[in-house]
């Protein structure tokens, strides 16, 4: 059996949180025409990207000949110089964030309410009456 079969397993691995963007290259963009805007849905029509991926990012290989809009998750420096030099725009997308405002949190949520009752039930813990013996 191989060495790396017998050895254990241990410790913790970012593995399983890590987020895989879809990498499209300056280059790439030329197949659009002049002012067109480059979207997630449209480089998946055009099969520049093709896959699950958490967000799209543009790197500064090739050279652009016209200006575009484009609209991605991330953006090399770069890519970023690139497309505004050849008349483009670069925004990127906002993620959908879900924060709670206050008129949505409820008494139950609150955190003074909570941490008293986590006090209460440590105080019970310590107070408990021993057991009797049995004689």
């Amino acid at each position: 059996m191989p060495l790396i079969r017998r050895l254990p397993k241990r410790g913790f691995n970012n593995a399983a949180f890590h987020k895989r963007y879809a990498i499209v290259n300056v280059s790439d963009l030329n197949a659009f025409g002049a002012g067109t805007v480059v979207n997630e849905e449209l480089l998946r029509e055009s099969n520049l990207v093709r896959g699950y991926f958490a967000g799209i990012k543009i790197l500064g290989d090739g050279e652009l000949k016209h200006g575009l809009q484009v609209q991605a998750d991330k953006v090399s420096a770069a890519a970023r110089e690139k497309i505004e030099k050849a008349g483009g725009t670069v925004t990127l997308r906002q993620r959908h964030h879900v924060e709670k405002n206050k008129t949505d949190v409820t008494p139950s949520e609150t955190e003074p309410k909570a941490a008293g009752a986590a006090a209460k039930s440590r105080a019970k813990a310590k107070t408990k009456s021993p057991k009797k013996k049995r004689e």
